[in-house]
């Protein structure tokens, strides 16, 4: 198990893999960084945004730099739990077979399951999916494989709603980040995206990330020891609970919202396991910053992604989702004063 000692290295190694995902991604630092975190913190992400905006690179590169065996999936609307199990064909003499599918294929070995387009595959897809993250294993062939070295990114693009199925509840709440990708706003980047070759060919750009520059199989521990060794003070627990307090119950903290009820918004969420991993993030923000306590400005840095996707609208403000959570979110860290 990695001691103090090391944590010093291991920084050293995710500022790396940072660095060189950067130079393929442009203009999506914040986005990298907070991939960065989930990595370390153990924890799966869902990827949403245009069409185009490097959703799939970006999770292509980060695999590539934790090594390990990798296996995508395309979310179709015709696709089966069992697909991800195994698959049936029939070989060259003629005969049915049936091998592995993605997930079992690489064994205890598999390190990254990326999930395309999430939302084209059917409930009863996400049903085995969300076992699979909650339990990092799966029942097949009259046996339990687990899988301790995985983490599941998927992604989903938010313009198309035609035979597409919304993620439910419980679903949404095991990603433990939920992270929005925009193409990048300055003219610089843009030109960039336009005009320099180099980024016209992702796979040319992947292939410039140090395969295995993280190693997998050392990151269970890993996070652990950064979990024990970076502190959160009374203070700061007590700023995070005020925090989670005031996105359960707005109305009765004093948020008000334009255009909303704030005493009729919220219909459940926030979990305590939600909010635990919130905690288990801003740890691990410190830690890439060289702190070995938590601050402000570390729960604040990764609070709407851990907690907007787990805060649950009544349905007459669901459907204005994508507008209200981040004003919600805004104004609940401005109403609770940090310490």
């Amino acid at each position: 198990m990695p001691g103090d000692n090391q944590l010093a290295d291991w920084r050293s190694r995710a500022v790396r893999l940072a660095d060189q995902v950067n130079n393929v991604m442009v203009g999506q630092q914040h986005a990298v960084h907070l991939m960065l975190i989930a990595v370390f913190a153990r924890g799966h992400v869902l990827l949403e945004g245009d069409v185009g905006v490097g959703k799939t690179t970006l999770l292509r590169a980060m695999a590539r730099g934790l090594g390990g065996g990798y296996e995508r999936l395309e979310g179709t609307v015709d696709l089966m739990p069992s697909d991800m199990a195994y698959h049936t064909f029939i070989d060259e003499d003629g005969r049915p077979r049936v091998e592995p599918g993605p997930v079992l294929r690489h064994g205890e070995q598999l390190a990254t399951f990326f999930f395309n387009e999430i939302n084209r595959a059917r409930p009863q897809v996400h049903s085995l999916l969300l076992r699979l993250m909650a339990e990092r294993s799966m029942q097949a062939f009259n046996r339990e494989y687990r899988f301790p070295h995985l983490l599941v990114f998927a992604d989903r693009n938010r313009i198309e709603r035609e035979e597409t199925f919304e993620l439910p509840a419980a679903a949404r709440d095991r990603f433990f980040m939920e992270i929005g990708i925009a193409a990048p706003e300055t003219r610089d980047a843009q030109r960039a995206l336009m005009f320099d070759t180099r980024f016209h060919d992702a796979d040319a750009l992947i292939e410039t990330i140090e395969p295995g520059l993280v190693d997998y199989t050392a990151l269970n521990a890993l996070s652990e020891t950064i979990q024990g060794a970076i502190t959160v003070s009374d203070t700061l627990q007590n700023y995070a609970l005020d925090l989670w307090q005031a996105v359960r119950d707005p109305a009765g903290h004093g948020i008000e919202l334009d255009d909303v009820d704030t005493a009729a918004l919220i219909a459940g969420g926030g979990s305590p396991r939600g909010m635990s991993m919130m905690i288990r993030a801003a740890r691990v923000n410190a830690w890439l910053a060289d702190r070995d306590m938590v601050v402000p400005e570390d729960i604040r840095a990764v609070f709407f992604e851990t907690t907007g996707h787990r805060i649950f609208f009544n349905p007459v403000y669901e459907i204005r989702r994508e507008e209200i959570i981040g004003r919600l979110i805004r104004a609940a860290l401005e109403r609770v004063a940090a310490p």
